[in-house]
């Protein structure tokens, strides 16, 4: 009778065998499928891309194409060197989403030290598989993400946990590691690079382990180094010059002195080098503009300002139009980019433009004028009545040779004075000349004064 019970027993402990076996299979099993889905990163090149300044369509353009680029050539990995800030004129969830989606492993490092990442920098940085921050660095705030758009937040919202402090302030790479933002901080970019060997990066391929450095060297020699190329890519000439333009002050700046050489470029009563130069500035604003969240009516103020300056200038001196012109130059500087603060100029940029197209129209500008149009004799009176000929067609104003010197003039009768003919001067004002055609003048000025 004990025989069944020895054999039920038996079949017991072979069955809790068998169990054992199977879960031990089955856990080996698994744990070479996990092994398995990490992939060695191999030692086929390694990309830096230094991404610096306004996250515009050039830093957008560079950031895609070497995303494409890593992924034909199946680099090892993709480092973006940032030190940026906000987005403007460029789509934010694109450039997230691209390197979410890169096979390649994408890693940032944030530096060098004294720069950062804020806006939709910082929000790529933190997109990343990997991120370190230089000492002396820092990242945030996330917000505003996109300077044209000030309250598109939607995008940070799918990168960065709500309530995180690097939304609306600035973090030290050792504040930022402590709240678990980012993985680490790195001193220099190749330290960084180094520091990622052995490291399992995520990639939307899989998740990669890293192979980036090697030992050379024994003793005192002995040192370490990365173990395959690396090539470094930044904004070509084309791009880096777009990206200038497009920097706020540059295209304020570039904004207003096109005007100013424009203005003297008018008075000159020609087409010179000033006039070019002057254009070429103007248009380089434009440009600027075009890819900036300006405010319209504070460039009409920018334009009034030089147009109010010219007015007075015009007139031979100082009057309301000086004060109207040099206000709205003012106004039209502060509030350029209204609505996007981060973009407006230093306040010594400010100053400096201001004061300098100030002293160059009331002060070089006049001095020009006066000396360009201007007559060797002393007493201007003594030129009512003199005859001479229309340079440049008064249609009312113009310019006129009187005594072999240039001077601005304006006709006082309805018919307009061609170039070449004859006119006569009635009246001197200030450095501006009132003439008559000679044909149309029945007697000289001052013969119809003597009759009043």
């Amino acid at each position: 009778m004990r025989f069944p019970q020895v054999r039920v027993r038996a079949a017991a402990a072979a069955v809790l065998v068998l169990l054992a076996v199977g879960s031990w299979a089955l856990g080996v099993g698994a744990t070479g499928a996990g092994a398995a889905s990490v992939h060695d990163s191999g030692r086929r090149g390694i990309v830096v891309v230094q991404v610096n300044g306004l996250l515009d369509p050039s830093n957008a353009a560079l950031i895609q194409k070497s995303l494409r680029e890593a992924k034909t050539a199946a680099v090892s990995l993709i480092v973006f060197q940032l030190d940026g800030s906000g987005a403007v004129d460029v789509n934010t969830s694109a450039l997230v989403r691209a390197i979410r989606d890169s096979p390649v492993p994408v890693a940032v490092w944030v530096g060098p030290s004294g720069g950062g990442a804020r806006g939709a920098s910082a929000l790529l940085a933190l997109s990343a598989a990997y991120v370190a921050v230089a000492p002396g660095a820092h990242i945030g705030p996330v917000l505003p993400v996109d300077f044209g758009h000030p309250s598109a937040q939607a995008v940070a919202k799918s990168v960065v946990p709500a309530g995180s402090a690097v939304l609306r302030h600035h973090l030290s790479g050792k504040t930022a590691l402590a709240d678990k933002l980012i993985d680490g901080t790195e001193p220099t970019v190749g330290g960084f690079i180094v520091g990622l060997d052995g490291r399992v990066l995520h990639t939307a391929a899989g998740d990669v382990r890293m192979s980036t450095s090697t030992v050379v060297g024994v003793g005192v020699n002995r040192r370490v180094q990365t173990n395959q190329d690396v090539g470094f890519r930044k904004l070509d000439l084309t791009q880096q010059l777009a990206h200038t333009l497009g920097t706020p002050w540059v295209a304020y700046f570039l904004f207003v002195a096109g005007l100013s050489l424009m203005l003297f470029e008018f008075f000159t009563a020609g087409v010179g080098i000033a006039g070019v130069v002057g254009a070429s500035a103007l248009v380089g604003g434009c440009f600027g503009f075009s890819h900036l969240p300006f405010a319209p009516w504070a460039l009409g103020l920018l334009g009034l300002g030089i147009f109010g300056l010219a007015v007075d200038l015009q007139a031979g001196g100082l009057g309301p139009w000086t004060f109207i012109g040099g206000g709205a130059l003012v106004a039209g500087s502060i509030w350029c980019y209204d609505g996007a603060s981060a973009l407006d100029p230093s306040w010594w940029i400010l100053v400096l433009v201001c004061g300098a197209t100030l002293l160059f129209v009331l002060s070089g500008m006049t001095a020009m004028v006066r000396s360009r149009f201007s007559t060797p004799t002393i007493g201007r009176e003594e030129l009512i009545g003199e005859m001479g000929v229309a340079e440049v067609g008064v249609d009312p104003d113009g310019v006129v040779k009187v005594r072999d010197a240039l001077w601005r003039a304006r006709t006082n009768r309805a018919t307009p004075i061609a170039a070449g003919e004859a006119v006569r001067v009635v009246a001197v004002e200030g450095v501006l000349l009132e003439v008559e055609p000679e044909a149309g003048g029945a007697r000289d000025y001052r013969e119809r004064s003597s009759h009043q």
